[in-house]
C-alpha cells in the first residue's frame, strides 16, 4: 500500500496546440525517462509515434508511458486535442486518477478545452491547470485564469504567478513559499534558480497569496478559523488543504510556464505528486455480479480478487491485438486466466507489457493501480 501512495496515474488533456505533447516530452526528459528531448516539429516526439502523427504534427491516438520523479512513480497518458479524436480522451479519462489540463496563455479556454473539461467532470477526475506558452506574444496569465472562471464555471486557484510575460517571461513566483524561481536563458534544459521576489512584483505576490489562502480556507474549517483570527497558517497546512480541496473537486490549482523553454515543468511535476490523487485516495471500484446482477465493490488492494478494465484495443504488428488495461484490484500475471465479462468467458493473458509510448518492456506481474498492456 505504501507503494500505491507514491503512484500517480495522470493524463494531459487540452485544446489543439495548447502544448500537451510538448509538456509530456519535457516531463519525460526531466524525469530521466528519455535522454533527448523530442520535438513535434521534427517528428521526434516520443508520444507521437504513429507515421501520420509525425507527418501532421498532431496527436491522434492516446499514448501511455511511465516515469519516476523523486520517489514517485507516474503513469502518464498523452491524449489528442482534436475534436475528431475525442473518444480517445473519454477512454483515457475513464481510467485516470487525475489530470493536468493545459491552457494556452493567449487564448485561455478554447472550445475543445470546454469539451475535455466536461468529460473530466463526468468522470469526477481531480485536475490541475497549467497555463502554457507564457513566452508567446500576447501572453496574459490573469486573462487565461479568468476564462476558466467565465467559461468553465470552475474555481481555479493560482499557486504561482509569472515573472514577466511574452519575451520577458523569466520564471515564476511560488505563492506558498513566497520565493521566485528564474531560468537561465538559452536552449539547454536548466534547473530553476531560487531568488527573492522582485521588488516590483512583491505587492502583487502578497495579494495573490492572500487570495489563495482565502480560497483554501473556504474549503477547510480549521484553516478558516485561523484565517479569520489572523493566525499564522503553516505551509504544510496549506498544502494539505490544497490537496484535500483538489481531490474533492472544490478547487483547481493553477500553475504557469513555457514547456518549450522548459520553464515551470519541475514545479508542475512537484505539484502532480503533491496534489493529485494516488490510487489509494479513490473510492473502491464498483462492478456487477453476472450471476445475480448485484453490485460488488473491489478495494484497491493487492490482496483483493483481480479486477481490471480494458480501455483501449489496438492492432499491433508484433503482438497482434494489444489491450491497454487499468488494474483496479488484486494482481495478474502473464499466463493467468481471467474472466472477460464482455464475451462472457475465460481468456488467457498471453503477455504483460509496460508501455513506453511505442517501446515496451515485458513484465511478469501487474498489481492494483498499474496501467499495462
Amino acid at each position: 500500500m505504501e507503494d500505491l501512495k507514491k503512484l500517480r496515474n495522470i493524463g494531459f488533456i487540452a485544446h489543439i496546440d495548447a502544448g500537451k505533447t510538448t509538456v509530456t516530452e519535457r516531463v519525460l526528459f526531466f524525469t530521466g525517462a528519455t535522454y533527448k528531448i523530442g520535438s513535434i516539429d521534427d517528428g521526434t516526439a516520443v508520444m507521437d509515434f504513429m507515421e501520420l502523427e509525425k507527418e501532421r504534427g498532431i496527436t491522434i491516438g492516446s499514448a501511455a508511458t511511465n516515469a519516476s520523479w523523486k520517489d514517485f512513480d507516474i503513469n502518464i497518458i498523452d491524449t489528442p486535442g482534436h475534436v475528431d479524436f475525442t473518444a480517445e480522451v473519454e477512454r483515457s479519462l475513464r481510467v485516470l486518477d487525475g489530470a493536468v489540463v493545459v491552457f494556452e496563455s493567449v487564448s485561455g479556454v478554447q472550445p475543445q478545452s470546454e469539451t475535455v473539461w466536461r468529460q473530466a467532470d463526468n468522470h469526477k477526475v481531480p485536475r490541475m491547470c497549467f497555463i502554457n506558452k507564457m513566452d508567446r506574444l500576447g501572453a496574459d496569465f490573469d486573462f487565461a485564469v479568468g476564462t476558466i472562471v467565465d467559461k468553465l464555471k470552475a474555481n481555479p486557484v493560482p499557486l504561482q504567478i509569472p515573472i514577466g510575460a511574452e519575451s520577458e517571461f523569466r520564471g515564476l513566483i511560488d505563492l506558498l513559499e513566497m520565493k521566485g524561481h528564474v531560468y537561465d536563458e538559452g536552449n539547454n534544459p536548466t534547473e530553476p534558480k531560487e531568488i527573492e521576489i522582485p521588488e516590483d512584483l512583491l505587492e502583487k505576490a502578497k495579494a495573490a497569496r492572500a487570495f489563495m489562502v482565502e480560497k483554501i480556507a473556504e474549503t477547510d474549517d480549521s484553516i478558516m478559523e485561523k484565517f479569520l483570527e489572523d493566525q499564522e497558517i503553516s505551509i504544510d497546512e496549506l498544502k494539505s488543504g490544497i490537496r484535500k480541496a483538489t481531490l474533492d473537486l472544490k478547487i483547481f490549482p493553477v500553475l504557469c510556464g513555457s514547456a518549450l523553454k522548459h520553464k515551470g515543468v519541475h514545479h508542475l511535476l512537484d505539484s502532480v505528486c503533491e496534489y493529485l490523487p494516488a490510487p489509494t485516495d479513490l473510492p473502491p471500484v464498483k462492478g456487477t455480479d453476472i450471476n445475480d446482477q448485484s453490485e460488488i465493490e473491489r478495494k484497491l488492494d493487492t490482496d483483493e480478487h483481480f479486477s481490471g478494465l480494458i480501455f483501449k484495443v489496438v492492432s499491433d504488428e508484433h503482438v497482434g491485438r494489444l489491450c491497454y488495461m487499468r488494474v483496479y484490484s488484486g494482481t495478474v500475471s502473464a499466463g493467468d486466466k481471467v474472466f472477460n465479462t464482455t464475451v462472457n468467458k475465460q481468456q488467457r493473458v498471453g503477455r504483460l507489457l509496460k508501455m513506453h509510448a511505442e517501446d515496451r518492456e515485458e513484465i511478469k506481474t501487474a498489481k492494483a493501480g498499474d496501467i499495462v498492456a
